[in-house]
């Protein structure tokens, strides 16, 4: 576990791979920092099952309310061995909401516009269920603090808290003289 940190304040970015694929992650993560948080710590990474897995335990524990879907094939498909970014979004206390509020409608054809997956996403979940697999909305962001602490171990593990330092991101820090 993690202490010590105020995860009130962190989100974990998961763009997941649809946004890789498609080149958007950096309008994702533009469009974050446009809501006021600071993005930091972007690494692109090949996911294991297991992350999926532990990322969407959620899904795992209600798998039988998914009827016609395969939800650990679902998520080994979507994400086991395929590129995604995260990065760390650091923002004023109510940064999960805001973020969440800025996602849209999980489903991408039911988000309203200018919010991220309204204007960017191509996927509904009627096509997910005709084809029994999940819905590709391009991100996720941290539902609140614990959420914020179990992705935060699940994509960078413990050993890397050093990046929940709050400050200035480095890419805004004015040139040496």
């Amino acid at each position: 576990m993690i202490e010590g940190f105020d995860f009130g304040r962190w989100s974990v970015v998961l763009c997941k791979p649809d946004a890789v694929d498609r080149g958007l992650v950096d309008a994702v993560l533009e469009r974050i920092e446009r809501a006021g948080a600071s993005v930091r710590a972007r690494t692109e990474l090949t996911a294991e099952a297991w992350q999926a897995h532990v990322h969407y335990w959620d899904l795992l524990v209600d798998r039988h309310w998914y009827p016609g879907r395969d939800i650990p094939a679902c998520l080994d498909e979507m994400y086991a061995d395929r590129n995604v970014v995260v990065a760390l979004a650091y923002g004023e206390p109510g940064v999960h909401a805001r973020l969440r509020d800025l996602l849209g409608h999980f489903d991408p054809a039911q988000a309203a516009p200018g919010t991220i997956r309204g204007d960017l996403g191509n996927d509904s979940l009627a096509a997910a269920l005709a084809e029994k697999r999940l819905v590709r909305n391009l991100v996720h962001t941290s539902d609140d603090a614990e959420a914020a602490r179990r992705d935060f171990g699940t994509w960078y593990g413990a050993e890397r808290r050093d990046l929940l330092t709050p400050g200035v991101p480095e890419r805004n820090l004015p040139a040496e003289a």
